[in-house]
């Protein structure tokens, strides 16, 4: 499980550890992690070109001494001042020894157009808002330089904690972070600034587990994680025991929908799948094991979980009888429309809703701007008030449990998923997993990685 930790949780652990070490000891390790990284980049460091961007916190420091670090092997390198008074005095001293130039702000505009490779050093983790002027000048002369962008451990001027983007902002190739992930490394808008994140083990000692109270913001599972929470049939399994989920999709304008959901749930590993709708035919012409019902859904037999929404037009009946079952119930779609809020919070029986951007923000009453620009605290928001676990679709998909505690970030997919009908796949899929006994976020979480792969 990769995990990401608030700003206040790391520097915790780094005032632990510097309390134990040397004096500088500790920004020497992400220094030389540092260096290597961009040595790596670089390939060849002797000769090379190197800039770094400098402002007044600890980055600034971390920049100065991996780039004496690189000045040592013979890399040519300009370390650009943007508050001189203020710049990490060791640093700066260190620098300057190993040969480098320091250069004003003012004046770096010819050796950024000349680099290899900018170091953005500007705002360290504790960074507020947009870049300043002087500052987005100098990311502006970087995006037009050509040269490879390595960020200090967030690219300056995204939310650390939250992944926003309240202004301008450095736009890196790789992100060097260290000791831990910070949540804006992996929710875009700000994961779209990092580019590829590397993570540099500096020693830190993280809480780690749901009774932790300063525990990770963030997981995201991995491979194995996914891997070991997919269930497997046994010897002893039947259709029951493996999970029926029933699916109230599709209309007369909108069959396909029943088609995709009901792939999705098939290819989940449900034992038997129950199709409750109008679009029978269409469904039973592709899936010829899907069991179907005309109706209601409270009819249709045994399940242990109900997918409901996708495609189901204006039919607000069908919805209100599925969530009156008590059983696990996917919300999708059309069913967020025609969900009455109230009788989504009275539930007993677990429920997961899945909106997109667009579907949060009729949800919670606000332009789908602020969604989009404010991810996390959406998704958080939106299980806060619902009691449900919401998976918000998008660029990263998140997924918060109903009761507080770590977001999930779903790792894989791409844009190529922007399609219609592959929301609908994923509720099937999802409900499968539901039905076949996996928690809200854990159902919701390797749907999503799944739908990803």
């Amino acid at each position: 499980m990769r995990t990401a930790h608030n700003v206040e949780t790391v520097r915790a652990a780094e005032r632990a550890l510097m309390a134990q070490l040397p004096e500088g000891a500790l920004m020497q390790r992400a220094a030389a992690g540092l260096a290597a990284a961009c040595a790596d980049l670089l390939g060849r460091v002797y000769g090379s070109r190197v800039v770094l961007l400098v402002g007044s916190g600890d980055n600034g420091g971390d920049a100065l001494y991996a780039g004496a670090r690189l000045a040592r092997r013979g890399a040519g390198v300009t370390a650009v001042l943007l508050a001189p008074e203020r710049t990490h005095a060791g640093g700066l001293a260190a620098v300057r020894a190993a040969g480098a130039r320091v250069v004003a702000a003012g004046d770096a505009g010819p050796v950024i157009a000349r680099a290899d490779l900018v170091m953005d050093g500007i705002v360290g983790i504790g960074g507020k808002g947009g870049l300043r002027p002087d500052a987005a000048q100098l990311a502006s002369l970087v995006r037009e330089s050509g040269a490879v962008v390595v960020a200090v451990d967030l690219p300056s001027g995204v939310g650390a904690d939250t992944g926003e983007v309240a202004g301008d902002a450095v736009r890196a190739d790789v992100t060097v972070t260290f000791g831990a992930y910070k949540p804006g490394l992996l929710i875009d808008p700000a994961r779209s600034y990092a580019g590829a994140v590397r993570l540099v083990d500096i020693g830190l000692s993280l809480p780690s587990g749901p009774s932790a109270s300063s525990g990770p913001e963030l997981e995201a599972l991995q491979y194995e994680d996914v891997a070991g929470l997919l269930p497997s049939p046994t010897a002893s399994s039947d259709k029951y025991r493996r999970g029926v989920v029933g699916i109230a999709a599709g209309s007369a304008t909108y069959p396909g929908a029943a088609v995709l959901a009901v792939a999705g749930a098939l290819r989940g590993g449900a034992g038997a799948v129950r199709y409750v709708g109008p679009a029978a035919d269409a469904v039973l012409a592709r899936f010829p094991e899907t069991l179907v019902h005309a109706g209601p859904p409270s009819a249709a037999g045994r399940v242990q979980a109900w997918v409901v929404g996708p495609g189901i037009g204006d039919d607000a009946a069908r919805v209100a009888d599925v969530l009156a079952q008590d059983v696990p119930v996917l919300v999708d779609a059309d069913g967020l429309r025609l969900a009455d809020p109230a009788v989504l919070r009275a539930r007993t029986a677990l429920t997961v809703l899945t909106p997109h951007a667009g579907e949060a923000a009729a949800l919670l009453g606000v332009s789908r701007e602020s969604v989009e620009t404010a991810r996390l605290s959406s998704v958080r928001r939106l299980a806060s008030e619902f009691s449900a676990t919401v998976l918000l679709k998008g660029s990263t998909t998140l997924v918060a449990p109903a009761g507080g505690g770590p977001v999930r970030v779903n790792p894989t997919g791409t844009a190529w998923l922007a399609t219609a009908g592959s929301g609908d796949v994923l509720s099937g899929l999802s409900g499968a997993l539901l039905s076949a006994g996996l928690s809200g976020v854990d159902a919701a979480s390797v749907g999503a990685y799944l739908h990803g792969l």
